[in-house]
């Protein structure tokens, strides 16, 4: 099965973000099993018109928050759930990168609680 990651140049986005955060995502909603392989670095880089290194930092920061796994026989691996985040340090990072956008825009903080709140009720 080929793996669905989309770059978008357009979004603001680290290239290397979208693809951890798109990983991620897949993770955790069971696309991707525990044990599923990834592609090599350099394929992936190829399939999403990427540079290798930009592919490699996604998946240095998946490896280093416990989302996968690499050996050198196996190649990189989704990890099993027990070694993954917890919700909760995944609800933390998720508020800090908020914050820090928050902070970057000047928004006044009771301003970006208000769009938060609207955000999530929007879901629902």
């Amino acid at each position: 099965m080929p793996l669905k990651v989309v770059v978008d140049t357009d979004l603001g986005i680290a290239p290397w973000r979208q693809v951890r955060d798109q990983l991620v995502h897949l993770i955790t909603t069971g696309a991707l099993a525990p044990g599923t392989r990834l592609p090599p670095i350099r394929q992936l880089a190829r399939d999403l018109a990427l540079a290798s290194g930009t592919v490699a930092r996604a998946y240095r920061e998946l490896e280093e928050n416990g989302w996968v796994q690499t050996a050198r026989a196996r190649g990189t691996v989704v990890a099993e759930a027990a070694d993954r985040p917890e919700k909760a340090a995944l609800l933390r990072a998720a508020a800090d990168d908020y914050a820090r956008a928050v902070r970057e825009l000047g928004v006044d903080p009771g301003d970006a609680l208000t769009a938060a709140a609207a955000a999530l009720e929007s879901l629902q």
